[in-house]
């Protein structure tokens, strides 16, 4: 069967925490707020590991003005972006013979459309997010439907995220090879297989890789 090269998608194929900072400064912008509103969003939203519903309540709480979850889940997609390069080393993968697969935890209306927006979902296998298939990361079962998703084996497969204790735990608990990207958390456990500091690194790992050896 073929191999699985898994990848988390914010943060680590994408920079979502610029996107998140240009939106904030769309939307306080629009809003009439000063830039104080954007430094609050910014050091509140915890890298988008605080519930929506629950930032933009305090938010309003703060400020005064409500920011609608559904509306953001639209608006935010469209600022995000994707290097060239990574398009290319995610092409470069499948021509080697991987399958590849996003694996990413989160909503499906705003995941679908970042993963559409950027162009992600037009060079890979398959998206396989938490939302749709009602398994979150580090659960190892999201990884077990992403590979049935596109007919591979978790043997000798990888997965390559940001966050210590969703990505790299949830590649070792399917019993795949992991590469940290970058260092966004402060968790230095579980320690992956490799660390780097940008996810193009990792594509030159994971095609020189030989089975059985990280």
């Amino acid at each position: 069967m073929a191999r699985l090269a898994c990848f988390d998608l914010d943060n680590t194929l994408i920079d979502r925490d610029g996107a998140f900072l240009a939106w904030a400064r769309w939307w306080v912008g629009r809003a009439g707020l000063d830039g104080g509103a954007v430094e609050w969003l910014v050091a509140q939203d915890n890298g988008g590991f605080t519930p929506r519903a629950e930032l933009f309540e305090r938010f309003q709480g703060r400020f005064g003005v409500a920011i609608s979850v559904d509306e953001y889940d639209r608006e935010h997609p469209s600022f995000t972006w994707v290097e060239p390069n990574v398009l290319e080393g995610l092409g470069s993968l499948r021509a080697a013979g991987w399958r590849v697969v996003v694996v990413t935890n989160g909503g499906v209306v705003q995941q679908s459309r970042k993963l559409a927006h950027t162009g992600i979902a037009d060079v890979v296998d398959h998206c396989c997010i938490s939302e749709a298939v009602r398994v979150r990361k580090p659960d190892a079962r999201i990884f077990e439907v992403a590979a049935e998703e596109v007919g591979a084996s978790l043997d000798d497969g990888w997965m390559v995220g940001d966050h210590p204790a969703y990505d790299i735990a949830g590649g070792i608990n399917a019993g795949l090879r992991t590469i940290r990207v970058g260092s966004h958390h402060s968790l230095d456990v579980p320690r992956a297989n490799h660390q780097v500091e940008s996810v193009v690194e990792a594509f030159a790992i994971i095609l020189a890789a030989r089975p059985g050896l990280g």
